[in-house]
């Protein structure tokens, strides 16, 4: 028993002791120690407290037992069990009352966020409409109350059991045999308890009244009409209810009989069905339902308002009608491609060419990139270029060759930065690499001092490093030894040098080694927990990471950045959502690189920090990103120290930071329904939207795009992070959207380009299949497929372009081969699409040329300003530009036909467009019979008129 307790308390000190010096190697042992003791204080406060008042009332439930207890059979029964307890009741009570202790202590102190929370709220400055309390005390004060009516409902309760079980088993309570069933003391003592517990009730119900604006009762999350209006004042009646029954049940100590405790437990059941439950319900049914709109509107409104303001969308620019009519002039056609250029457009996807970084770049098979890589910028020339990056980190000593030395002591970290220009390839398809190679090229425009990689994605759960003599690999080059060799300087990590930590290490990874081996010696230091994701998390707990950690190089170091989310489930009025679900999509579902987040329900979201971890030290460090979010500023509080202001942020280290992911997927699901903003549209629904699915990958959702574009009415080109919408159960295409993620310009600005209601613009599934179905296209990919080849679709991006949309889509193609073979996917054709044209070349520029060439008919640039879509030109029948009689009265036609069209498009009348669209297609053959009978009949051509988001003269109407 004593080798037992002994070996149990000493792993439980070498799990705090190790994990305290973790927190120490990376400067946040604060963090540790703050949370550790909160939780020793829940723990035995909650414990004490529920051992303390449950006993008490056993002990008082047996100084009230009877002195005489008349004889029945069941007194009989009893006495077996008393002749047992008796004489070791305060060991049985100690142990009962301890493991409740234990197992109360336990759940109350999982709960140290909810208690260091409410003790350093900090105020929203927002109000909810309808108790006009801050919101501060809805996220931090009411998950406390809630926690601490929970205990004390828990101790109530239990403390009522165990009265009746003393009282019963020492014959204060008699289930049989004649007169009182309940001793006096007895009955006074459970009228008490049951008394406090109606009273803690009746607490219970008042502050139910302010957990209703999180109802999902009405239409919307929060309080609805039936809410307010009878649930509201029916809770604050049965807290008066529950507060006059609890005084019933104390009355019950001065008198005899159990007649007003019945009568109160009675009066609280029935108030609770009737007042609580039926009467909420034919409000619902009988006021609410036959005029919901009505009734629900103002309760609408705030759920939108509250809920664009808690995910920090309320200042998203939308503009409308974006497409109506695209802009088809050669001339501006033109000025759009040379503005894009030939390589302005992020070809190179990162869900893609990562099995092609690892073809070209592993170098030796112990290395290994991820399946997904990474996208930043960098200036390479003196401009900002999209760049696609990635690590080379280390996957283990080659196979065969392992042994605890090599795998802890040798192949000890990953080796190399390696980036590729987002939208320039060099020969064959490969990517044009802008850092390569181990040792670093000369030629790499990114350079980088501290290639080694301690702590990475894929780093080993631990390794020795840093010992005198240690010769860890760095790289293999053509030396005699065939590899260079370099020994650890960092300060990373826990001197593993002292035969106390190596008892302790050696205990904690279950490792005879590290407590055995000769080879660690002055100096060694032992590195684990040193995934950047698990590091971050570990410094601060209260934050939620983003899935993707991405390299980069700042000054020379590798240098890992990381996304922190302050969440709340709690915001009034606010629609909740599933963070794993609203994050989901092909990448989080098919890739391994991406972290999946947990489905927890959140109504509010933040990106609040920023953090870094150093690759070769392990550096951590937290920036504040937003100043103003009240929920960071608390937990800066609880922690002090360990976040440093966002003024601190080094310059070269900023221009990297970029705008997260998942906090977006998070506002695009959310803006898929929130942006309409009027509270009767709302109700409709029909103006709602839907992600598409990703066309490469069928049920699952596209995947939003990293990529440098020119959104409409900006004056330069930006990073942003985008998507696009379709309308429910619809596959055309909706809106696009964009976030700026260049800190210090247009960081976090949120743009939407909806297209018109009655828009046909062609979602990206159907993009996809016009690419597959395209005459020309169609024998191009063809063609690719040949001999066992297959074809790789990349991302398929979409760009504002002359006010309309333009998609571009790499294609890539795959070797035949078995896995052995390792083949990998290689540029072999760019895709575009504009309107309902479609091209391909072998680069962006011949793909862009083709599609102009298609889109204008190879017209000249007009020189009169006018556009094709507005009507078409007006030809010169001759005779001195004179128009024929005939010419001019199909001109006339042809505008009023394209007039009627338009309206008849915005009023969703299709049978109209349909009449309107005869009109147009007759009026264009009177002027081409016109035309034919001039003078000149060559002096113009014959046009072909197209009105905005009207089908083609061989489409039906209405599509």
């Amino acid at each position: 028993m004593v080798l037992a307790v002994l070996l149990v308390a000493f792993m439980l000190f070498t799990s705090i002791w190790t994990n305290l010096l973790w927190y120490r190697s990376i400067g946040f042992s604060s963090v540790y120690t703050t949370e550790l003791w909160a939780k020793v204080l829940l723990f035995v406060g909650s414990g004490a407290l529920m051992a303390l008042l449950v006993g008490a009332n056993m002990v008082i439930a047996y100084r009230l037992r009877p002195a005489y207890r008349p004889l029945s059979v069941e007194q009989q029964g009893l006495e077996r069990y008393r002749a047992v307890v008796d004489p070791r009741r305060k060991l049985i009570a100690g142990g009962l009352l301890g493991l409740l202790a234990l197992l109360t202590g336990s759940s109350v102190a999982g709960q140290w966020p909810v208690f260091l929370a409410f003790l350093n709220r900090t105020p929203f400055g927002v109000e909810d409409p309808q108790f006009h309390k801050d919101v501060s005390f809805y996220v931090f004060t009411y998950p406390f109350l809630r926690l601490i009516l929970g205990v004390v409902f828990a101790t109530v309760i239990l403390s009522v059991l165990a009265a009746l079980m003393v009282h019963y088993l020492y014959g204060g309570l008699r289930l049989q045999g004649p007169g009182d069933k309940a001793s006096p003391p007895a009955r006074a003592h459970l009228s008490v308890l049951v008394g406090l517990f109606v009273l803690v009730k009746a607490f219970a119900y008042w502050f139910d009244r302010y957990g209703l604006v999180h109802s999902e009762r009405g239409a919307t999350t929060g309080a609805s009409y039936t809410d307010v209006n009878a649930l509201l004042p029916a809770k604050t009646i049965l807290a008066v209810i529950a507060v006059i029954c609890a005084a019933m049940f104390f009355s019950n100590i001065m008198r005899k009989g159990m007649m007003l405790p019945g009568v109160g437990f009675t009066l609280l059941v029935l108030s609770a069905i009737l007042v609580g439950g039926v009467y909420p319900l034919l409000i619902q049914q009988f006021q609410v339902k036959p005029d919901e709109l009505a009734k629900e509107r103002e309760y609408i409104q705030r759920n939108i308002a509250f809920t664009r303001k808690a995910y920090g969308v309320e200042n998203a620019k939308v503009t409308t009608e974006y497409g109506a009519r695209p802009n088809t002039d050669q001339k501006t056609l033109q000025a759009e491609r040379d503005r894009i250029g030939p390589d302005g457009v992020r070809l190179l996807d990162p869900n893609v060419v990562g099995e092609t970084f690892q073809q070209l770049q592993r170098i030796r098979p112990f290395y290994q990139f991820p399946d997904t890589l990474d996208v930043d910028r960098y200036q390479i020339d003196g401009q900002n270029v999209d760049t696609i990056v990635a690590l080379r980190e280390l996957s283990g000593a080659p196979a065969g060759q392992q042994s605890w030395v090599k795998d802890r002591m040798v192949y000890t970290h990953g080796y190399g930065f390696v980036a590729g220009h987002g939208g320039r390839f060099a020969g064959g398809g490969t990517p044009e690499f802008l850092s390569k190679d181990m040792p670093q090229s000369p030629q790499s425009k990114i350079q980088v001092n501290r290639p080694q990689i301690y702590f990475g994605e894929r780093s080993p759960d631990y390794s020795v490093v840093g010992g005198k003599g240690q010769q860890e690999l760095d790289y293999p080059d053509n030396s005699a030894a065939g590899q260079k060799n370099t020994t650890y300087e960092g300060q990373g990590g826990v001197p593993v040098d002292s035969f106390l930590n190596k008892l302790l290490f050696a205990t904690k990874f279950q490792e005879k080694n590290l407590l055995l081996s000769g080879a660690i010696n002055d100096g060694a230091r032992i590195l684990y927990d040193r995934h950047p994701r698990e590091m971050v998390q570990k410094a601060a707990p209260w934050l939620t990471l983003d899935g993707d950690p991405y390299p980069t190089v700042v000054n020379g170091r590798i240098t890992w950045i990381l996304d922190g989310y302050t969440t709340s489930g709690a915001y009034p009025y606010s629609e909740q959502t599933s963070l794993g679900d609203a994050t989901r999509d092909t990448v989080t579902d098919t890739r391994s690189a991406v972290a999946r987040q947990a489905n927890d329900r959140i109504n509010y979201m933040r990106n609040s920090v920023k953090a870094t971890v150093d690759a070769y030290d392990g550096t951590v460090r937290l920036y504040q990103w937003d100043v103003n979010d009240p929920v960071a500023k608390t937990w800066m509080k609880v922690f002090d120290g360990t976040v440093q202001p966002r003024g601190s942020i080094p310059p070269e280290l900023e221009k990297h930071f970029r705008y997260p992911q998942d906090l977006f997927k998070v506002q695009r699901q959310i803006l898929a329904k929130y942006h309409v903003t009027d509270a009767n549209a709302f109700y409709n629904g029909e103006g709602f939207w839907e992600v598409p699915e990703d066309p490469g990958a069928k049920g699952r959702r596209q995947p939003p795009y990293y990529q440098s574009l020119q959104m409409p009415g900006s004056q330069a080109e930006g990073f942003a992070l985008t998507t696009v919408y379709n309308p429910r159960e619809n596959p055309n295409l909706a809106a696009f959207m964009a976030i700026g993620s260049t800190p210090g310009k247009d960081y976090g600005q949120i743009q939407i380009l909806q297209l018109p209601r009655n828009s046909t613009a062609q979602g990206p599934g159907q993009v996809q299949n016009s690419f597959e179905t395209d005459p020309k296209v169609k024998g191009e990919l063809f063609a690719l497929r040949q001999g066992g080849t297959r074809t790789v679709p990349g991302n398929m991006l979409t760009l504002p372009f002359a006010n309309g949309i333009l998609y571009v889509e790499p294609m890539y193609t795959m070797a035949a081969g078995t896995a052995e073979q390792q083949p990998y996917p290689l540029l072999a054709k760019v895709l575009v699409r504009f309107g309902d044209k479609v091209a391909s070349g072998n680069d962006l520029s011949e793909a862009m040329e083709a599609l102009l060439e298609s889109v204008t008919g190879g017209q000249q640039p007009d020189q009169g300003g006018q556009q094709p879509d507005q009507g078409g030109q007006q030809p010169d029948q001759g005779g001195g530009g004179q128009l024929s009689q005939a010419a001019q009265q199909a001109i006339d036609d042809l505008e009023a036909a394209v007039s009627d069209f338009d309206k008849a498009q915005k009023e969703g009348d299709f049978a109209e467009m349909g009449k309107a669209w005869d009109r147009v297609k007759k009026a264009r053959d009177a002027l081409a019979a016109a035309q034919q009978q001039a003078a000149r009949p060559a002096a113009s051509p014959s046009p072909s008129p197209s009105p905005s988001g009207s089908p083609s003269p061989t489409a039906s109407p209405g599509g």
